[in-house]
């Protein structure tokens, strides 16, 4: 009963706390109230000024997620640099590249959830889905600009130029507000001095199926590969014989008309349309490449075997670049409810980042015993994907994050 009545009085407490950070345009201020030609306590109009407020926390998340995209794909580029200029093995390594690779790893695990968190709570629902995908989409801009440069430059130059969206992100959260929806929260949390925000209650029955969803996400999204094409490319295009830098280009100049696809489509066909045509491309992609390895083993048609396989990666990472890249984060943040945040945006991000981790460390194992196997396995979880997605996950477009808390929850109850 609690619970309903705090929910009843988000609306109230939400356009209080939007009016003292100057963000008019939450779901209910824009709904109820119009917010557009409004104006504030000392007379201002706050729409320009809460405009000017989402651009820059859009920003800041863009800068988190376009850091992640440069971290994701430096290995592939550097792996032979590094090796060939400080002589490292698999047994031998640099406790610097160690520990800056293992806060890498610890920071962009943080804002990978917290970025889309941030955007979800504090954004209007119609626009939502667009700001939330043009953030996350930057993983990919990131991904493709690694690409890009990384083919002409050093190793060194290239970690470089990466720290620059880290600096721009540390400059940007000195001008970001706090969530209003994460003040409602806290305050409610004081009032009532109780909270379901740990890790058992997220088993209970109104809780599961969000919590399957986003788990099966997570899992969905790291387990198709994906990991295996970004960290060792070079190496997947070395031995299908094609060259690696035209292969990184063309990889880079694919994904981004994807990504625009994404941030244009994702408000008007809605996050689950988009998410079965993404794994339905990876699944094609990955079958593709291990089907170039197969004529490989069988020795028959080999020399259309390195362009079958360079057509596969293309087709799985623009696939992936088209929604499976950032649209698995943007439901997550938006189906969980503020109560359950932490806990089960704690294990949503362990789940994807153990998966990745798995997909990672098995892969050269994998890759050694067979190719074409490797590359099939990925695509049966691919299919597995399409599968999940049209079976459990809902559509969230167009909806108030209280609409969706509300209906999922109810489903359990």
């Amino acid at each position: 009963m609690e619970e309903e009545q705090s929910v009843a009085k988000l609306p109230l407490i939400e356009a209080e706390c939007s009016a003292r950070l100057g963000i008019s345009n939450i779901d209910y201020d824009q709904d109820q109230h119009g917010g557009v030609g409004s104006l504030d306590s000392a007379g201002a109009p706050v729409e320009t000024r809460s405009t000017a407020v989402l651009c820059i926390c859009t920003f800041a998340a863009a800068c988190a997620a376009f850091t992640g995209g440069c971290l994701a794909s430096y290995s592939s580029l550097a792996e032979s640099g590094i090796i060939a200029d400080l002589g490292l093995t698999v047994a031998e390594g640099a406790w610097l590249l160690d520990l800056g690779r293992l806060s890498l790893g610890i920071g962009f695990g943080l804002t990978c959830y917290v970025g889309p968190v941030y955007l979800a709570e504090i954004t209007p629902k119609n626009v939502r889905g667009l700001l939330m995908s043009i953030s996350q989409s930057m993983t990919g801009y990131g991904a493709s600009f690694t690409f890009l440069v990384g083919s002409f430059v050093t190793w060194r130059s290239l970690a470089i130029i990466g720290c620059i969206p880290s600096l721009l992100l540390l400059l940007a959260l000195f001008f970001i507000p706090e969530s209003p929806r994460w003040l409602d929260y806290i305050e409610n949390q004081r009032l009532q001095q109780n909270s379901d925000d740990n890790v058992l209650n997220l088993f209970r029955r109104k809780y599961l199926h969000i919590v399957i969803i986003g788990v099966g996400l997570m899992v969905v999204q790291t387990s198709d590969g994906l990991c295996g094409f970004l960290f060792y490319m070079s190496e997947i295009f070395d031995s299908a014989g094609i060259s690696s830098t035209l292969g990184f280009i063309l990889v880079a100049v694919v994904q981004i008309p994807s990504f625009v696809l994404t941030a244009a489509l994702i408000d008007k066909f809605g996050r689950r349309t988009l998410l079965m045509a993404s794994a339905t491309g990876q699944c094609l992609g990955c079958f593709l490449t291990g089907l170039s390895y197969f004529l490989q083993d069988v020795d028959w048609w080999k020399e259309a075997s390195p362009i079958l396989a360079l057509i596969g990666v293309l087709v799985y990472m623009g696939s992936y670049a088209f929604g499976m890249a950032q649209i698995p984060w943007i439901v997550v943040s938006e189906i969980l409810p503020i109560n359950v945040k932490g806990s089960a945006g704690t294990l949503c991000n362990l789940v994807n980042w153990f998966c990745s981790w798995v997909v990672s460390y098995t892969f050269n194992y994998s890759f050694s015993w067979s190719p074409t196997g490797t590359f099939f396995i990925y695509a049966g979880m691919c299919g597995f994907g399409v599968a999940f997605i049209a079976k459990l996950v809902p559509e969230t477009k167009g909806r108030t994050l209280e609409e969706i808390h509300a209906s999922l929850t109810h489903i359990m109850q």
